[in-house]
């Protein structure tokens, strides 16, 4: 049963109000609260026994979307789930994923969740993951997430992963793979607001091996109070590609932030840049907000919504 507050959990981790259209999986509290598959997508509880599901989208399949959220609203809970995506050759469609805690209580809640795409030739993926977390008033129970995605992209395939993080998880250790073949291209979008005393980490490995692959990281992160952030993308160029890494980081009250791109050429004819900037917010920008008539606080969160927008 989908109460309010799981209701809630999946509009903010997936924009989704009442029964989705199409291909869904909805995990509850370690089970399937709701399952439908269609015509041309296919999920089913995994053959070895392991918790998670398998994901078949058949050759050809074009605007379709699949989703597959995840919500925990027991205190205490820990789960770790396998998600294996089979993607045909020739397809266009959208993979939207996320997980939600609603932690009522003053244990730790815990989603450990780990992603294998299989893309087949010349397919398009897009693919949106969202983290969100809160707590009844007074508890002071951990919300932890530990995603791990691996992505093996056939030729002249894509993928377009965007993951957002924005407030409410404690501790998020979050790892990342692409093997991209001859003509493929994957382009990641990643956005990350820590507070408190939050802790995120990520590891991203981008393996060019194919002629004229491509990979691109675009990386935005805001660390407040006492919050510390480690973010270690690398590219790997085995041919001849071309790789880009941009981690750009606004950092405030007492944060840490660790920002540790790397490149490796192992050909000749490999293209690889890598960039990283931190910075706080520009003084000169909060003041010309205030003299529009805002707050210093209404100043610097519309920054902070522009520059993780």
């Amino acid at each position: 049963m989908i109460t309010d507050i799981d209701a809630g959990l999946l509009q903010k981790i997936a924009d989704l109000t009442g029964k989705p259209v199409g291909a869904f999986n909805i995990r509850k509290d370690s089970g399937c609260e709701a399952r439908q598959s269609t015509e041309h997508i296919a999920i089913d509880a995994r053959a070895d026994g392991k918790p998670g599901i398998d994901i078949h989208i058949k050759p050809g399949t074009r605007g379709e979307k699949c989703y597959i959220p995840v919500i925990i609203s027991k205190t205490g809970l820990s789960e770790l789930v396998y998600n294996d995506f089979y993607v045909g050759d020739d397809c266009d469609v959208d993979i939207i994923a996320g997980c939600g805690i609603h932690n009522s209580g003053c244990d730790e809640s815990r989603h450990d969740g780990i992603h294998t795409f299989h893309i087949g030739k010349n397919s398009k993926v897009r693919y949106v993951e969202k983290h969100f977390g809160e707590k009844d008033p007074g508890q002071t129970g951990g919300n932890i997430m530990n995603p791990k995605t691996v992505v093996y992209l056939g030729e002249n395939s894509s993928m377009q992963m965007e993951t957002v993080q924005i407030r409410g998880i404690d501790s998020t250790k979050r790892e990342t793979e692409f093997h991209c073949e001859a003509g493929s291209e994957v382009v990641v979008t990643e956005r990350l607001l820590t507070h408190g005393r939050q802790e995120a980490e990520s590891d991203m490995l981008i393996e060019l091996n194919g002629h004229d692959a491509k990979g691109r990281v675009i990386s935005r992160s805001v660390a407040q109070d006492s919050s510390h952030q480690v973010f270690r993308p690398v590219v790997v160029g085995n041919a001849q590609c071309f790789g880009h890494v941009q981690c750009d980081s606004i950092i405030m009250g007492s944060a840490r932030i660790e920002s540790v791109p790397a490149i490796t050429a192992n050909c000749p004819d490999a293209q690889l840049i890598h960039e990283a900037a931190i910075g706080k917010i520009a003084g000169d920008q909060l003041l010309k907000l205030e003299t529009l008539g805002l707050t210093p606080e209404e100043a610097e969160d519309t920054i902070l919504k522009g520059f993780l927008a």
